[in-house]
């Protein structure tokens, strides 16, 4: 027999309903479930007489031997209360008539009650144990699950506690930074990155930086040269600006009035493009390597560095011209030689392709036309 065990340490039903304990059987513990209920509905030991009441009629309806009761200690001490649950369940256990071995089923409302089982547990075997928690309001209860999904997203928990942690940093910076006299610079500081913080969020620039990222782990992993063609890339991109910003510094100097626009921007790219240039080389030089390895390069990939070649030879010849470093002569042969430099590359790689593909379909053409002259041959 399976032994339904509702706990009330305090004895909330015998103080408000004057019910004498232990109620043993269906019908007297749902009157004194009721009675409870009627007595102090907001009482949590209301729901375990009524749980225990719910156990039992499923158990019922199975066709199992099963018996319900309440047993209660009292306002004192833990230990007096349970030495009262303790005797309450002997007198349960001497009241059921039975030859069948009796185990239980606890319930209670928390932790507290919870105290008991070993008592329990020295009197009759327990085969589990039961909290009965109460369903909270429907606003809090969905509160507490959208704080909870909000913690458990990392995209929201970025996007929200990210934000609100900058500005809860304000003050205390604020203060650190009133200490150490600079409060402008700390304040100053404290809203550029969260200025920053919300222009990358509006912008995605976070999905682009991870995406950069993760490609650059795999370029790392692959072995692939396009990443160390960037970074070559990068640095004489950085060396093409000092050097524009020197040519600059120097035209300005030498120059007796203020300096025009367009001759400001012909200083710049006369300093400047040969880096750019070797920038542009090495790039287009390391993606073709990777096409190579990769087996996917085509003729027309090479291209490429030539035309980056070609358009720093026209540019450096317009940028001299411009800024009295170069003759017509110049000027006209820079542009003569970017522009056949240009044409004559995209033209023999355009042949060479289409020599190379035709000979290619050639190729595969025979090889497939072999074996069925040879089945025709056998047959």
């Amino acid at each position: 027999m399976l032994l339904v065990l509702c706990v009330d340490l305090d004895d909330d039903l015998g103080r408000k309903t004057g019910f004498s304990t232990p109620v043993v059987g269906r019908e007297p513990v749902e009157e004194a479930a009721i009675a409870l209920a009627t007595a102090d509905p907001e009482d949590s030991d209301v729901n375990v007489i009524f749980q225990g009441l719910h156990v039992y009629d499923d158990l019922d309806e199975r066709d199992e031997s099963v018996e319900v009761a309440v047993v209660t200690g009292n306002e004192e001490s833990d230990v007096a209360a349970n030495r009262e649950v303790g005797d309450e369940v002997d007198t349960v256990l001497a009241s059921l008539s039975t030859a069948e071995d009796v185990t239980a089923l606890v319930i209670t409302d928390g932790a507290q009650d919870e105290s008991v089982i070993p008592i329990i547990r020295s009197r009759v075997p327990i085969d589990g144990v039961r909290r009965v928690v109460v369903r909270q309001a429907q606003n809090l209860e969905s509160m507490y699950y959208t704080f909870k999904q909000v913690l458990n997203d990392p995209e929201t928990r970025g996007t929200v506690l990210i934000p609100l942690g900058i500005l809860l940093l304000i003050y205390p910076l604020a203060l650190i930074g009133s200490a150490m006299e600079w409060p402008g610079f700390v304040l100053g500081t404290t809203s550029a990155l969260l200025g920053l913080y919300l222009i990358s969020r509006g912008l995605g620039l976070g999905e682009r930086i991870d995406s950069a990222a993760a490609q650059a782990r795999r370029s790392l992993y692959a072995g692939r040269t396009t990443l160390l063609a960037y970074v070559v890339a990068a640095a004489l991109f950085v060396l093409g600006g000092v050097s524009g910003l020197n040519e600059l510094e120097a035209i300005q100097e030498s120059a007796a009035g203020d300096v025009g626009v367009p001759v400001m921007l012909a200083a710049l790219v006369y300093g400047s493009i040969q880096w750019l240039a070797a920038a542009g080389v090495t790039t287009s030089l390391g993606q073709i390597t990777d096409e190579y390895i990769a087996g996917s390069l085509e003729w027309r990939y090479l291209n490429a560095p030539v035309y980056v070649v070609s358009i720093a030879l026209v540019l450096h010849g317009v940028s001299g011209f411009l800024l009295d470093r170069a003759d017509v002569g110049y000027l006209a042969t820079a542009l003569t030689a970017g522009t056949l430099l240009g044409i004559t590359s995209t033209l023999a790689f355009a042949v060479a392709e289409s020599r190379f593909s035709d000979r290619d379909a050639d190729s595969d053409g025979d090889s497939e036309e072999g074996p069925r002259a040879a089945d025709r041959i056998r047959s």
